[in-house]
């Protein structure tokens, strides 16, 4: 695909206003002190992934509504005194998959706690709430009629309480928590990032969820088109859709985020257009820089971001 969205000098400036619904901080605040009223009941279990260069525990910590979410704990075998953490989300429609998959962060020296998206993928955490209201295929749309039961009030939350858990875990360094991802895993980290004043720094490669107006008028590609079609099929809720989305665009997280924050983005990426990465970063409060690629579609940097990545995460924890 060729470069389909706004010039890359444009894409610097493209700034679009905060239109975010007045209740925003409010609403998360709730939500957040309410799934703060369950214990975190962390349950580490030793797992011998004959893997001999880490330690992996499989751990179960409570979530939204007090509801089990899945995650595993790899650090570094033979590791002593508190390891920064380096916690990371994964992308639309995977789980958390198998410990090996998971080593890059441990053989750089950091914890890793990589945390299950309930309800999606090769992952142990079922989502407990859904309801039985319309939607289309894939979990963009469900609960989209109404902020209290959309599926990621449920997702950002367990994220948010990941972090929480992450501070409290033997042998991690509670003032060191990185959170990272790419794609809905990078939207997350945005989120999080915008809603944990905990968190010391994050890395978001090609980050869905973000700027969901824009990304449905000038991509047809799942899973934004998922809205899309939702929307066609239901004329007469447009605007309560956006609504709905509106408390949940990364745009207004990253105006809110103040760690140091590593981005990238794909100018090819019909998937998550780079006019929504740029909406996201060029409203991150914090300090800031983006790599861009500029042949690539969403798969980004793909394994060229990582030497990005590790030096600059080494100098933030440093």
């Amino acid at each position: 695909m060729a470069m389909f969205d706004l010039p890359l000098d444009r894409l610097h400036d493209y700034r679009p206003p905060l239109a975010e619904p007045a209740g925003f901080d409010a609403f998360w605040q709730r939500t957040l002190d309410a799934a703060r009223k369950h214990e975190l009941a962390a349950e580490l279990t030793p797992v011998d992934a004959l893997l001999p260069g880490v330690r992996v525990h499989d751990v179960r910590f409570s979530g939204f509504d007090g509801h089990p979410v899945a995650a595993w704990l790899i650090e570094p075998a033979g590791a002593t005194g508190p390891l920064p953490c380096v916690v990371q989300f994964i992308g639309y429609g995977g789980g958390r998959g198998r410990p090996h998959e998971w080593l890059l962060w441990p053989a750089a020296g950091y914890a890793t706690l990589v945390v299950d998206s309930r309800g999606q993928g090769d992952g142990d955490t079922p989502d407990l709430a859904g309801d039985g209201t319309p939607q289309h295929s894939g979990l963009l749309t469900r609960g989209i009629l109404d902020p209290e039961r959309y599926y990621y009030r449920r997702l950002f939350t367990d994220a948010v309480r990941a972090v929480d858990l992450a501070a409290t875990l033997p042998g991690v360094d509670p003032g060191r928590i990185v959170v990272a991802g790419a794609s809905q895993g990078g939207g997350i980290a945005q989120a999080v990032a915008g809603l944990h004043p905990g968190v010391r720094a994050a890395m978001i490669d090609v980050p869905f969820l973000t700027h969901f107006r824009r990304a449905t008028e000038i991509t047809d590609a799942f899973p934004y088109h998922e809205i899309s079609i939702f929307c066609a099929t239901n004329r007469d809720r447009v605007e309560q859709v956006f609504d709905t989305l509106s408390y949940f665009d990364g745009v207004f997280f990253a105006a809110r985020a103040s760690a140091p924050a590593l981005y990238s983005v794909g100018l090819m990426d019909d998937v998550c257009p780079p006019s929504t990465v740029f909406a996201a970063y060029n409203h991150w409060t914090g300090p800031k820089t983006i790599q861009v690629w500029p042949y690539n579609r969403h798969e980004g940097g793909g394994s060229f971001q990582t030497p990005v990545q590790l030096p600059w995460l080494r100098d933030q924890l440093a």
